[in-house]
């Protein structure tokens, strides 16, 4: 199975990052896909040589849909942001029915409006906030870069929301 498809059945959020993630990395190696199959794929443990040749397939695919969406420079393409939507109008619903989704939620929200603020409009959506700051989480740490308490306990809450939202959406499918 796919690492993409497994995310996406196991955890929606991890599937969206997965794919940022996978954006990211076409543009890093400035879509050669030789280099990333020499310098990534083939470093993924436990793949045989069909799954490195999916896994391979899965990214020119991201590619072309990417360059079809020109989002080759930044932005994320459909695949992502139709999950995201997704999740929101889960997001929506449990903020009307459910108590303990509002628990998670509201522990979030105060950081999620300070970043709001900060996209000064060009991010509308909390979910986006959510899932942009784990993203940078992990860009961060890639990048060998240490984050303060302070950042990793706003990231935390952001986490607590995607968990439960992710939780929610597999609950649903």
């Amino acid at each position: 199975m796919l690492i993409a498809q497994q995310k996406k059945e196991q955890n929606i959020c991890e599937y969206i990052i997965y794919i940022y993630q996978s954006e990211e990395l076409l543009r890093a190696f400035d879509f050669n896909f030789d280099n990333i199959s020499e310098y990534v794929v083939n470093h993924i443990t436990k793949l045989s040589d069909q799954e490195r040749k999916d896994v391979i397939q899965w990214h020119k695919e991201l590619l072309e849909l990417m360059q079809k969406e020109d989002v080759t420079k930044e932005g994320h393409c459909s695949w992502a942001q139709d999950e995201v939507d997704n999740i929101t109008k889960i997001h929506q619903q449990l903020l009307e029915e459910d108590q303990d989704y509002q628990k998670v939620y509201n522990k979030a929200l105060p950081h999620i409006d300070e970043n709001l603020k900060f996209a000064d409009g060009l991010i509308t959506n909390p979910i986006q906030i959510c899932i942009n700051g784990i993203f940078g989480l992990l860009l961060l740490r890639t990048r060998g870069k240490k984050i303060d308490d302070n950042t990793k306990q706003i990231l935390d809450t952001f986490g607590d929301v995607l968990s439960y939202l992710a939780y929610k959406y597999k609950e649903k499918s």
